[in-house]
Order: C-alpha cells, then structure tokens, then sequence
C-alpha cells in the first residue's frame, strides 16, 4: 500500500548516511591528510626563507582545509 500513496521511495530520509568519523576514517581522507600535515611540518622544520616557501605553505594550508571542507559537508554519499 505504501508504494500507491509514494512513501516508498528508498531514497528519502531513511536511507544511510556516513558519519563524520566513518568519513574521516576513509584511508582516502587520512592519507591526504597526513600528507597535508607533513607537507606544513616540513615547510617550518626547514624555515620559511623565501616567497617559495610561503607558497609552499599555503598550498598545504589549503588542501588541509579541503581535506576538513569535505568531512564538514553533510550529504549523503
């Protein structure tokens, strides 16, 4: 009978959505972001001594915080 009234649908608000920590525990997500984290950590283990460096280190600050965009965004997957 519910399919006659359209309460069937499988794609509503019963369907299953990733958690944060289930998306944050992705292999995907961790490696990108130990790889961002090292790749800041490294920029000031050897100094910011030039404009390349800065770059360097906002390059890294803005994958980090893709990488944190993409966990913050709740939708289904």
């Amino acid at each position: 009978m519910r399919m006659l009234t359209g309460g069937g649908n499988s794609t509503g608000s019963t369907a299953p959505r990733r958690s944060r920590v289930e998306r944050v525990l992705r292999p995907e997500w961790l490696g990108q972001t130990a790889a961002s984290v090292c790749w800041i950590g490294s920029v000031f283990v050897y100094g910011i001594s030039s404009e390349g460096d800065w770059l360097q280190l906002c390059a890294a600050s803005a994958w980090l915080l893709a990488n944190i965009a993409a966990v913050a965004t709740v939708r289904a997957d």
